[in-house]
């Protein structure tokens, strides 16, 4: 007879409560959605390898997973060999000496810009045609203000990026219109905004806010909650601006720790020691499963209760590029 000993069981190690306020929406856009499904569509119809000119969107777990797929990414078209396979251009948008640029080597090019970075460059093309100078929000550097400002001839388009810029401008201001970049801060452009009109009164606005329904609806939702959780966690990459915009905004609007993580394995835990209550938000390049990733990573260590906060509903669809439609 195999004798049987009995340990008394022991409570498990209990873990301090955490309650995750998920904000939405959050994530993954129209403009995103249409340009991953444009990579992968492309790929489904043709086979590897297909050619993207810039990281499609700004996110390093989608970039990498298309890549297993079959995407060869370049930053220009002189990296591509002579070939038939499709060339796509990023969701950011290009400047017209890229279209040129691939047509003259005879690429199978297939344009990704999103629908509503388009309307800003038809914006800016309409204030030249009517003869006036196009004052472009935006950030230096970023693709999208590259390809809004290679929409016009040099010189044509000119950037600002603070209210400091506006005081230095030198312009005709009866023949002055702006447009702006579509991933800003609302409050920052704002105020942009209001100093330009200060100083050029008849300066032609858009019919339509420039910065997206996605940017505008995430800072939005993480505005109204950040005053009421002790930290914020933004999942999305750093070279993503929609995503680094949402960080300011959380800290702008009271929260005293927000940080911007490409996912768990980024998440610094000595910030959350002492923390009883998170909001959880992505930039709109950012996947679904990075966000479970984090609650996943949080419940190891807490335990964690999980409330959903919507703050406006979105159901906005652009189709795919005509070139890759099963009836164009």
């Amino acid at each position: 007879m195999t004798a049987v000993t009995q340990v008394e069981a022991r409570p498990a190690e209990s873990k301090a409560a955490l309650k995750i306020v998920l904000c939405a929406p959050r994530g993954f856009c129209a403009g995103v959605v249409r340009a991953i499904e444009a990579v992968e569509r492309a790929i489904e119809r043709y086979g590897p390898p297909v050619y993207v000119r810039h990281e499609i969107v700004h996110n390093r777990y989608v970039v990498e997973s298309l890549k297993a797929k079959g995407a060869v990414f370049v930053e220009e078209l002189s990296e591509i060999p002579d070939t038939a396979a499709p060339v796509i251009f990023s969701a950011h948008g290009v400047p017209k000496s890229i279209p040129a640029e691939a047509a003259s080597r005879n690429f199978f090019a297939i344009d990704a810009t999103c629908p509503l970075v388009t309307k800003v460059h038809r914006e800016a093309e309409i204030h030249h045609k009517r003869g006036r100078k196009v004052l472009l929000i935006g950030h230096a550097g970023h693709p999208e203000v590259v390809g809004t400002m290679g929409q016009l001839p040099e010189g044509a388009v000119q950037l600002v990026q603070s209210v400091d810029e506006v005081a230095a401008l030198s312009v005709d201001s009866e023949n002055l219109a702006y447009v702006t970049q579509t991933t800003l801060s609302l409050d920052d452009t704002a105020e942009i905004v209001a100093a330009l009109k200060q100083r050029f009164p008849n300066i032609v606005s858009p019919h339509k806010q420039d910065i997206c329904y996605a940017t505008t609806n995430r800072q939005e939702a993480i505005k109204a909650i950040s005053p009421s959780v002790d930290a914020v966690i933004v999942v999305g990459s750093p070279n993503s601006s929609n995503s680094q915009r949402l960080r300011e905004v959380a800290e702008r609007s009271g929260c005293p720790k927000a940080q911007l993580v490409d996912g768990a394995r980024d998440l610094d835990w000595a910030l959350y020691d002492n923390v009883r209550s998170i909001a959880i938000t992505a930039g709109a390049s950012a996947p679904e499963v990075l966000v479970n990733e984090v609650i996943e990573a949080f419940g190891k260590r807490f335990d964690v209760t999980i409330e959903t906060v919507t703050m406006s509903s979105e159901n906005t669809f652009f189709p795919l590029p005509r070139e890759l439609r099963d009836n164009p």
